[in-house]
């Protein structure tokens, strides 16, 4: 397993191996031993191609996420919403895919959201702490003060993420992590 650190404190990408032969591969997604992170539960989405979903973030019960895509290729963007961070109000983005095998170690107080850049893409995600829908709330995709570069501009995006805050509105929350 690769480590590779971002310019973000604690936000990790895990590029994994692949073994792979005329059958095809096996990968494994998850070792203990090399997360201190513990997860509790296991979700996956799927989403038609030009999706887009978030940023999504849990003010009173703040989960990390393990992010990794089993099928297609995403855009990630994470964004700081830590306060006390050197990096907040700024974000993070990478591309994501099922040929890479790479995953994305996303700390609690992070929005995460993604674009979908192909059909049928298949994410799986491991997170710390258990969903709670009284305690999610969502920054808008196209805020001007992000001014995220996303790789396209036309979306499928749920009637719930066309309500998100912006993240000034955020900010006026007094939420700390």
């Amino acid at each position: 397993m690769k480590l590779t650190k971002t310019n973000f404190k604690d936000l990790l990408i895990y590029e994994k191996k692949t073994f792979k032969d005329k059958r095809g591969y096996f990968r494994e997604l998850y070792l203990k031993k090399h997360f201190k992170t513990k997860f509790c539960f296991d979700v996956m989405s799927y989403s038609k191609k030009n999706v887009l979903r978030g940023l999504h973030l849990q003010l009173k019960n703040p989960q990390a996420k393990l992010v990794t895509v089993l099928q297609g290729k995403i855009f990630d963007v994470c964004v700081d919403c830590r306060t006390k961070s050197k990096t907040f109000g700024k974000y993070f983005s990478i591309y994501l895919s099922e040929k890479e095998n790479k995953s994305l170690l996303i700390p609690a107080g992070f929005a995460h959201g993604f674009s979908s850049l192909t059909d049928d893409v298949v994410l799986h995600y491991k997170c710390s702490n258990y969903r709670s829908a009284n305690s999610e709330i969502g920054i808008m995709w196209n805020d001007k003060d992000l001014a995220i570069k996303w790789p396209n501009k036309k979306f499928i995006i749920s009637n719930k993420d066309k309500n998100n805050i912006s993240f000034n509105d955020l900010k006026k929350l007094s939420v700390r992590y």
